[in-house]
């Protein structure tokens, strides 16, 4: 066990250096087709997760068994201390929230929708942009 959980630290920190396209092919040889992100960073992410699932375990029984019983429909809502994360243009977006706002580049805005829009330079619902609705997985 201790040579797998070795094996598997070195697997994840070798995904710091790959590509979008490198990590995809890292996917399919690990797990099949590859999701569709557009994200390096967020698909290194999922891999690491899963690299780390096969070697710890995933997810404990009450979190299977909330996800199995609202079918993975996960929604979160932006709450006071939570910090988001989007790649827009090639470039890493990160907010705040805070009470009554989001503090983004230093300027605090009024929603995550101000936020996108400021970022993109057009309307976006803005928890979507930011990745809290699940219309923004492909």
């Amino acid at each position: 066990m201790r040579k797998a959980k070795s094996r598997a630290a070195s697997d994840v920190s070798a995904l710091s250096a790959m590509s979008l396209a490198k990590l995809r092919s890292e996917w399919e040889r690990r797990y099949g087709a590859a999701p569709r992100h557009r994200s390096a960073e967020l698909l290194r992410r999922v891999l690491a997760w899963r690299i780390q699932a096969d070697v710890h375990g995933g997810f404990d029984a009450p979190t299977r068994r909330m996800l199995g019983h609202e079918q993975g429909k996960v929604q979160m809502a932006a709450t006071a201390g939570m910090r988001l994360a989007r790649e827009w243009a090639g470039r890493r977006h990160e907010v705040v929230v805070v009470d009554g706002g989001v503090i983004y580049d230093g300027s605090t805005y009024g929603s995550l929708s101000e936020v996108a829009r400021h970022i993109t330079g057009q309307r976006w619902n803005g928890p979507r942009f930011f990745g809290l609705r699940q219309a923004n997985v492909r």
